[in-house]
C-alpha cells in the first residue's frame, strides 16, 4: 500500500461564485468525508497544506499580463468581479486559486524527490479550461500545466504524461501544453458539450477520445484500450499528472455520459499498471457535482493509486 500526499487548504473551500453554483466549497468536503470513510484509504492520506504558488509558477503557463492582472483584481464582500459568463470571483477566490496551483506544483515536488510515489490534491476551483491568457469554465489558473512545465523546467524531465480524463473537453491544458515536445497529453470528453464548438483536431503529441451523449464506461474503456494505451506505454512518462474530473457520472448534473465509480477505478488501476510510475503520479480534482457521486468516484480513484 502505497501512503500518498494528500493535498489542500481551508482557502480552497472559501471561493465561491454565486450562491448554489455548482462549482462549491460542498464539493471539497464531500471528498475528503468519502475518502475518511475508508479505513485503508484515511490510513494511507498524509495531509499537507496546499502552498500558494508564487506569480513567476503561475507564468510557466500564462502570459505575465495575464497573471498581473488577474491578482490586481480586488473584489469585495459586496461586489465580486464576473470574469466570463461562467467564472467570477469573491475576494478569497485569488488566494484559492494559487492554493490549486501550488498543490500541483507542491506535489511535483514531493513525488520526484521520493518522499511520496503519488499525490492527490483535493482542491478548487478547477484548472484545465484555463489557458495562457483566459479564465473560462470556473478556472483562472491551469494547475496541472503548470505542474507539467514546472517538472520540465525545475527538474529536467523530458517526458510527462498529463491524462484528462474530465468530461469536459481540456481547452486550456490542450491550449498550452499541446505541441510541447516533451508532453503526452491524452484527455477524453464528450461531444457536443462545453467548450466545444467542433470536435477538438489533435496536437502533434495529443490524443483525444470524443465521446457521444448517453455513452457508458464500456464506451470510454474501449477507446482508452485502442487510442491511449499503447501510446502511453511506448511513451514510458517519468511523470503522470492526472486531470481528475469525476462528471462523466451518470448522475452528474452538467453532463452527459453514463460512467460508473469503477470505471475511474479501472482507468487509474489501468495508467498505474501501464507507467509503472517511475517517478511518480500527481492528481488534482477537475469537475464533478453530483456530491454523492463526486465522493464515491474520488475514493474508487484514490483507492487504486494506493494500490
Amino acid at each position: 500500500m502505497n501512503v500518498i500526499a494528500y493535498l489542500s487548504h481551508p482557502d480552497c473551500a472559501l471561493h465561491e461564485m454565486a450562491p448554489a453554483h455548482p462549482e462549491q466549497a460542498a464539493r471539497l468536503a464531500a471528498v475528503d468525508k468519502t475518502l475518511q470513510t475508508d479505513q485503508q484509504v484515511a490510513a494511507a492520506l498524509q495531509a499537507i497544506d496546499a502552498p500558494l504558488a508564487e506569480p513567476a509558477q503561475l507564468g510557466l503557463a500564462h502570459d505575465a499580463d495575464y497573471v498581473a492582472t488577474l491578482l490586481s483584481l480586488r473584489p469585495t464582500p459586496d461586489s465580486p468581479i464576473r470574469l466570463d459568463p461562467d467564472t467570477a470571483i469573491n475576494m478569497h477566490s485569488l488566494s484559492a486559486a494559487r492554493r490549486a496551483a501550488g498543490a500541483v506544483v507542491h506535489a511535483v515536488d514531493l513525488v520526484l524527490s521520493g518522499r511520496h510515489t503519488r499525490a492527490f490534491c483535493n482542491v478548487r476551483p478547477p484548472g484545465h479550461h484555463a489557458e495562457r491568457d483566459k479564465a473560462m469554465g470556473f478556472c483562472l489558473f491551469n494547475s496541472i500545466a503548470i505542474g507539467a512545465l514546472h517538472a520540465i523546467q525545475q527538474h529536467g524531465l523530458q517526458r510527462v504524461a498529463v491524462i484528462d480524463f474530465d468530461v469536459h473537453f481540456g481547452n486550456g491544458t490542450s491550449d498550452i501544453l499541446r505541441d510541447h515536445d516533451n508532453i503526452l497529453l491524452l484527455s477524453s470528453c464528450q461531444y457536443p458539450l462545453y467548450p466545444l464548438d467542433e470536435v477538438p483536431v489533435a496536437g502533434r503529441s495529443e490524443i483525444n477520445i470524443v465521446l457521444p451523449p448517453e455513452s457508458d464506461g464500456n464506451a470510454f474503456r474501449e477507446a482508452a484500450v485502442s487510442q491511449w494505451f499503447s501510446a502511453l506505454e511506448a511513451y514510458a512518462p517519468q511523470l503522470v499528472l492526472i486531470s481528475a474530473g469525476f462528471d462523466a457520472h451518470a448522475d452528474d448534473p452538467l453532463a452527459g455520459l453514463n460512467w460508473q465509480a469503477d470505471d475511474y477505478a479501472w482507468v487509474t488501476s489501468e495508467i498505474v499498471r501501464l507507467t509503472g510510475a517511475a517517478h511518480g503520479i500527481v492528481s488534482s480534482l477537475e469537475g464533478g457535482y453530483n456530491l454523492d457521486a463526486l465522493g464515491q468516484c474520488a475514493l474508487a480513484h484514490v483507492q487504486a493509486l494506493i494500490a
